[in-house]
């Protein structure tokens, strides 16, 4: 604590400025000079510099502030009863005050809220997860892929680590391990659990190029062994690990594969807890996901109007200005205003297989995942998600 002390009382005398000999002496002289009054000195400066200079900036203030004003109002009447009573929340909050001004009902990007529809909460609270930050966060540092490119980030990283860490699970199972990012925070939120690892290509053959991590305590199936996690016969498989109950199983797919095929897949096997990585929003990613699937006209912040005159295709042209990432009606939608999955299509195995679906069995899939009750789960994420918004915020 006293060394703590120490710290900022350096810090502060950095910051502190430097006394100058003459500083009195200035105080001093300071005291002798006259209060010129403010009129005085405009008329004085007028009649140096002309009132030319004046009026035009004067002139440029005013159109300043109403081009602001205008600026606003447009935005302000674009939001609806709905979404203004959503101000009140952090994240809301966020984005109306944000570069684009504006929150909506269709979310920022057009992501849906998908919140639980029992209204369930979470087991853990806002103090668990920032004591999780705590720990986490020098544990990261320590991470041996540093430039983790098109992997996870300290986001991502960190929930998988939280929720690991929360459910303790008897067994760790990933598919898809890239270069071993994931195996190692799965590692490090288990220290002695063991790990099934799946995945095409080992993650040592990436040692040859630069930093990967190999885990000894993880069963390897990939290169010239690998399985799809669909054609595991995982029931041989948790025998041989002393497994008798499937729910004690923590599953992490990042393998961009259609996550409701996974989800049954999972299910099939009796697995309880299921963690999707690559969670896309409508009109991106590679595979249909889960949000894709959420993306209902009956579920809070998702549907989306292919009209390219209304409001929602302007704010997301504006939104696309400024972030790469932002969605805009022409990636949104496809054929015969098909705004489901990637205009219209259901993605699957890295976009090698591109299925066009009809909006009915787009709604059916979402109804499969209500049959699942993924609403807990919704919940939870969420929860997750909006406290990882105020720390990196």
């Amino acid at each position: 604590m006293m060394e703590r002390e120490g710290v900022l009382e350096r810090l502060h005398s950095m910051r502190r400025p430097t006394m100058l000999a003459d500083d009195n002496d200035d105080a001093d002289e300071s005291k002798t000079k006259k209060n010129i009054p403010f009129t005085t000195r405009v008329s004085n400066f007028i009649t140096r510099n002309g009132i030319l200079w004046p009026c035009l900036t004067l002139t440029l203030l005013l159109v300043l502030f109403t081009s602001t004003a205008v600026f606003y109002t447009r935005s302000l009447v674009c939001v609806s009863s709905s979404s203004a009573s959503h101000l009140t929340d952090s994240h809301s909050r966020f984005y109306f005050f944000g570069f684009d001004g504006l929150d909506s009902d269709f979310g920022s990007l057009g992501v849906p809220w998908c919140r639980s529809k029992h209204g369930k909460t979470v087991e853990w609270t806002s103090k668990d997860l920032l004591k999780g930050l705590e720990e986490f966060v020098p544990l990261y540092e320590t991470r041996p892929i540093k430039n983790n490119m098109y992997g996870m980030g300290f986001d991502h990283s960190f929930g998988l680590w939280f929720i690991a860490r929360w459910l303790k699970p008897d067994l760790l199972i990933e598919s898809g391990a890239f270069k071993g990012h994931s195996t190692w925070v799965l590692r490090q939120a288990m220290p002695e659990t063991r790990i099934i690892s799946l995945t095409p290509r080992h993650p040592e053959k990436y040692l040859k190029k630069g930093p990967a991590y190999v885990d000894e305590n993880c069963t390897y199936f990939a290169g010239k062994d690998f399985v799809d996690f669909g054609s595991v016969d995982w029931a041989t498989v948790l025998k041989r690990h002393k497994i008798t109950d499937p729910s004690r199983v923590l599953i992490f797919f990042d393998d961009h594969q259609n996550e409701l095929k996974r989800l049954k897949q999972a299910l099939k096997a009796g697995f309880k807890h299921v963690i999707f990585e690559d969670n896309y929003d409508t009109g991106t990613g590679d595979h249909y996901s889960l949000r894709q699937i959420c993306d209902q006209f009956y579920i809070r912040g998702g549907g989306h109007s292919c009209f390219r005159d209304s409001d929602e295709a302007r704010i997301r042209a504006k939104r696309k200005k400024f972030w790469a990432k932002a969605v805009d009606i022409n990636e949104l939608c496809g054929a015969g205003e098909a705004w489901w999955g990637v205009r219209g299509h259901m993605r699957d195995n890295f976009n090698h297989t591109n299925k066009a679906i009809s909006y009915a069995e787009h709604f059916q899939n979402s109804r499969k995942l209500d049959t699942h009750n993924l609403g807990d789960s919704r919940a939870k994420i969420q929860r997750l998600w909006h406290i990882l918004v105020r720390v990196r915020t």
